[in-house]
């Protein structure tokens, strides 16, 4: 247990922005999965379009590296080209 005032602030924050960022992931994993769901390239462009977006402020938040962002908006860019329609 913390003793000192600025180690059991610590705690308190570090519960906060776990709490925030298990949020912040399911949110990513979640938009991949809608945009590799759809069949509908109209839908499937508009998923696609939240997913990016999303990917982009985690990687600049520091949830995620830029490359892992870089890399799922590439697999995502893919599969909604394969998409007929």
């Amino acid at each position: 247990m913390a003793h000192h005032k600025s180690a059991k602030k610590r705690i308190k924050t570090n519960l906060k922005s776990a709490a925030n960022n298990r949020h912040y992931k399911s949110k990513m994993k979640t938009a991949i999965k809608k945009v590799i769901q759809t069949e509908d390239r109209a839908v499937a462009e508009e998923n696609l379009k939240g997913a990016v977006s999303l990917l982009d402020k985690l990687a600049t938040k520091k949830l995620i590296h830029k490359n892992k962002a870089a890399n799922q908006k590439s697999r995502l860019v893919k599969h909604v080209n394969k998409l007929g329609g």
